[in-house]
């Protein structure tokens, strides 16, 4: 799945997206999951402060923090070798660890957007080896709010953050239509740096957007402090913890 010129691209840009890790039909199946979790779920809409002064009107977001607690296929899907080897060739680690997974569905006609924004700001790590994979369980053209980046942005370091509405970039000076839309199709995966600068926009479309984040990194990356704690954090997906401290 994995090749020299991919390894680059995301060592360049601070991103790749890989097209059909999944098949539509594996896609379609976790839609359903996500939905069927979501469904027995009663959450907070989680949409940033910072997401509703960017929309400019009322959306909505629909979120599940550590999915494989509530469905086994999200365990599954963890362990996929399609995912892990890739994983693991773009950290450049034989060793894949388990940051933390989240369900994101935006809703027809009025998802959250994100603003431009680090992930590194919300966990930072000593070595930044720290990734996501975004795999998507349905089309995400732009017009369904599909993630937006800025290529090479991850070379600049951590930025600083406004931490009133979401820990987010200045909104006048990271404007999300100037970042590079990443349109995908079901079954595509974005792997991004925690580094690297991204948002996402409304989704206007009638149908809604269905994602799943699982967040990566080296188990020798240490955390710089002790500030996200998720359930099943420090889990082996490939390989082992040479430090055997298990998170």
């Amino acid at each position: 799945m994995t090749d020299e010129s991919m390894v680059r691209f995301y060592r360049d840009n601070g991103y790749v997206l890989v097209k059909g890790l999944l098949s539509r039909e594996e896609a379609r199946a976790y839609r359903e999951e996500c939905h069927a979790v979501l469904a027995r779920m009663r959450g907070m809409d989680p949409t940033w402060g910072s997401a509703r002064e960017l929309a400019g009107r009322p959306t909505e977001l629909r979120h599940c923090h550590d999915a494989q607690f509530y469905a086994a296929a999200f365990a599954r899907l963890m362990v996929d070798p399609r995912f892990t080897d890739v994983a693991a060739a773009l950290m450049g680690s034989e060793n894949v660890q388990l940051h933390h997974t989240k369900i994101f569905v935006k809703p027809a006609e009025k998802g959250s957007p994100f603003p431009m924004h680090q992930d590194a700001a919300h966990f930072p790590h000593t070595r930044h080896t720290v990734g996501a994979a975004i795999f998507h369980f349905d089309d995400a053209p732009e017009e369904k709010g599909c993630v937006r980046v800025v290529p090479g942005s991850h070379r600049d370091g951590m930025l600083p953050h406004i931490e009133e509405g979401g820990w987010h970039l200045p909104l006048s000076q990271w404007p999300l239509e100037a970042a590079v839309p990443v349109e995908a199709e079901a079954g595509d995966v974005l792997f991004l740096t925690y580094l690297t600068v991204h948002g996402s926009g409304v989704n206007r479309a009638a149908e809604a957007r269905t994602t799943l984040l699982i967040q990566f990194r080296d188990p020798e990356d240490a955390p710089a402090g002790d500030v996200h704690r998720s359930r099943g954090q420090g889990m082996m997906l490939r390989g082992v913890d040479p430090t055997m401290h298990g998170g």
